[in-house]
């Protein structure tokens, strides 16, 4: 692991993307709890971005963290995200708004969001780099960094563009570590040869290595540990040299209380915990499962115009084909109701996978979904 910004006291995050909810509203009051815990048992680092929760993972940072805490006790990361910017003169006043409605006068992390080929060269027409970089030397950024998804060789041209950066935020877990799309393994290669430490996030990809079907459970089982199956995935991410921070998506205070378990006094994989992980993923990537990780970038901000809850419908689909759950068909009608479209209500606009960190073709996965649950 690494050793570097030595503020940050653990090599653990609160990633406030997926918040302890109560129907559509953050449940303050259960979140205000896990930051207690989080905070007093040592713990410091929080990450957010504007679109999170559809606007409101930053006020409930806020009212939970900056308004009860003193500045020097946690640390926070923000991120200028694409849609929220079309030219350079836009980026201080939505950088402004983000300070206000966290309720802080800087930010410890500022990481240009979602870094792929496409909005890159929007970043770098718009100046973002050189603005966060003036945001810094004026004090309102401690550090600037990315976070992405895409190829390794993308990365690679990122880095050697802004030697400037950082610090890289990567999706990386032991399910994606060589898988072609996400390429966790290549992209961690390209952060090590430019030499900058790395913040994970998904390391349980969306919660997909938690609930594991019956034969891989099986495995974990037998190692006698007593260990939840998110400890083997997080610890998996944070044993790997270069690791500075592995977030975690909690939304209960129970998954808070797993973690700091064995977050707190850290200990390595050791081989026989390492050789369980291989058969897991082994068992894993045998199955037919759509590799969604439920961020709901393909939903949030208008980019699905017939408002259809595609991770929820992915979920469902998964569920049905890997555990046989009936009651499927039930949660599909549930999410398909209302406002919600149906999966074949589908315009194939495209607009889902154009920033699908995944790069699922949405499309096309839908149709499956029709086929299955509106027979």
């Amino acid at each position: 692991m690494d050793k570097t910004f030595p503020e940050i006291n653990t090599f653990f995050g609160f990633g406030c993307m997926r918040l302890p909810m109560k129907g559509s509203e953050v449940d303050i009051v259960q979140f205000k709890d896990m930051v207690d815990y989080f905070i007093n048992n040592g713990f410091n680092y929080f990450d957010t971005a504007h679109g999170y929760i559809d606007g409101k993972s930053e006020k409930a940072i806020k009212v939970a963290i900056s308004d009860r805490y003193s500045r020097d006790r946690f640390l926070l990361t923000n991120k200028l995200t694409e849609p929220y910017f079309n030219k350079e003169e836009d980026i201080r006043p939505f950088f402004n708004s983000q300070l206000e409605l966290c309720g802080v006068e800087y930010f410890d992390f500022y990481l240009m969001h979602a870094q792929n080929a496409a909005n890159f060269e929007k970043f770098k027409k718009c100046r973002a780099y050189e603005t966060a970089f003036d945001l810094k030397k004026e004090g309102k950024i401690k550090h600037v960094g990315i976070s992405f998804h895409d190829k390794s060789e993308v990365l690679d041209n990122i880095l050697t563009t802004y030697p400037e950066i950082e610090i890289v935020q990567i999706q990386f877990n032991y399910v994606d570590y060589d898988d072609a799309s996400v390429q966790s393994r290549k992209c961690y290669d390209v952060c090590r040869k430019h030499g900058k430490p790395m913040i994970v996030m998904e390391p349980v990809k969306g919660g997909s290595l938690v609930n594991l079907p019956e034969k891989a459970q099986k495995v974990y089982d037998e190692l006698g540990t007593g260990a939840s199956n998110a400890s083997y995935a997080i610890r998996f991410a944070a044993s790997q040299e270069g690791i500075r921070v592995v977030l975690s998506g909690m939304s209960d205070m129970a998954q808070m209380k797993d973690n700091v378990s064995y977050m707190k006094d850290f200990v390595p994989l050791n081989d026989t915990e390492m050789g369980a992980i291989a058969k897991v993923t082994a068992i894993y990537k045998g199955l037919d499962m759509i590799p969604c990780t439920s961020c709901h970038y393909c939903v949030e901000e208008n980019h699905c115009p017939m408002n259809i809850m595609i991770p929820e419908m992915f979920s469902c689909l998964n569920r049905k084909r890997i555990f046989n759950d009936w009651n499927q068909g039930m949660y599909y009608n549930l999410v398909s109701s209302g406002e919600n479209g149906l999966a074949s209500s589908c315009i194939e606009c495209g607009g889902c996978e154009a920033v699908c960190p995944q790069h699922l073709e949405i499309r096309t996965l839908l149709k499956d979904v029709a086929s299955e649950f509106e027979k």
